[in-house]
């Protein structure tokens, strides 16, 4: 059975996060990503290569229960994509534990714009470490 797909406050998303280590953030952006900055500990699988990817941030996101999608806007890379890998999970039935995947509101320009902390490093993955 495919997953729903829920969206989650930039607010919200920091009180889910804190202290969570069963909780990833997937961004999707593609290009921009290099040159604008993230947020810490998030996962980079573009977009233009998402589909391609998919077994791979499977197995990236082997403990987690929720997983978080978000482009510039989430208007429309975030949430195409995080209801792709619902349906990829779905179709593969692959047991991954994962039980929440959302897409976080107003994407990562929302973020950054409510004030919320971004990172600026060049690791991949983004360690967390930045902020």
């Amino acid at each position: 059975m495919a997953r729903s797909v829920a969206y989650v406050s930039a607010a919200k998303l920091v009180s889910m996060a804190r202290g969570n280590p069963r909780l990833a953030i997937i961004d999707v952006r593609d290009e921009e990503r290099s040159y604008q900055a993230h947020i810490a500990s998030s996962h980079h699988f573009a977009s233009g290569s998402f589909e391609a990817r998919m077994p791979e941030l499977a197995r990236a996101a082997s403990g987690k229960d929720t997983l978080v999608f978000h482009c510039a806007l989430s208007q429309v890379r975030g949430p195409t994509c995080a209801r792709m890998f619902s349906d990829y999970l779905s179709e593969t039935k692959e047991d991954s534990g994962i039980k929440n995947i959302m897409v976080l509101e107003l994407g990562f320009n929302g973020w950054e714009g409510s004030g919320q902390p971004v990172c600026r490093c060049t690791d991949a993955p983004c360690k967390g470490t930045c902020c």
